[in-house]
């Protein structure tokens, strides 16, 4: 049942979101050189690498200066990014991930494997179902970048702080998951976007 839904709404939202998928990849390419997706190896279920799709909102080869964004401001984040960024508009083609199986709506936000080799045993469990656009952790925690922005040290508050947290969040959902509360995710999450 939740795939014949990940599979309407996602190929429902590409189709009439298309006109806003080919405006916003015009913007990106008149502010900055590269591709205007964004690809990037994230960790899906089983353990699997799977390639996940963004618009890109940075500058090219940003992430090689850290893959943690801090702060609204932060410098790597193109003016157009910003924007994308601040209404999660960046996620969009994420329908595509959904539609093709490798994520769900509502899921476990899917990490790089430099942070999933840190899990222990029972975090792994989030790996047990498909990633996800949104969760629990991602309402949570929908100023993550603003809370990092604050650190004096971003990568070890989010490993030590955020990332234990987000994974007990995202471990009640694996075992306690269902349609209901996914549909109830995803209204939360818009509702959050925005401004409500």
């Amino acid at each position: 049942m939740k795939r014949i839904f990940d599979i309407i709404f996602s190929l429902g939202g590409i189709i009439i979101l298309s006109p806003f998928f080919i405006l916003f990849w015009v913007l990106i390419k008149l502010e900055t050189k590269g591709n205007p997706v964004f690809k990037q190896l994230r960790v899906g279920e089983n353990n699997i690498d799977f390639t996940l799709y963004k618009f890109r909102t940075m500058f090219p080869d940003s992430e090689k200066k850290g893959s943690i964004t801090i702060g609204g401001r932060d410098p790597r984040i193109t003016k157009v990014g910003y924007y994308l960024r601040k209404f999660k508009i960046d996620e969009l083609p994420q329908l595509f991930n959904v539609l093709l199986g490798d994520m769900s709506f509502v899921g476990p936000r899917p990490e790089v494997r430099k942070y999933v080799n840190l899990y222990s045993e029972q975090q792994l469990d989030v790996l047990n179902v498909k990633p996800g656009i949104t969760d629990y952790a991602s309402l949570k925690y929908f100023n993550e970048n603003e809370i990092l922005g604050n650190s004096s040290n971003p990568d070890e508050d989010y490993v030590n702080i955020i990332m234990p947290e987000k994974l007990k969040l995202n471990i009640e959902y694996v075992h306690g998951n269902n349609l209901l509360k996914d549909i109830n995710i995803i209204l939360k999450t818009l509702l959050r976007i925005f401004g409500f």
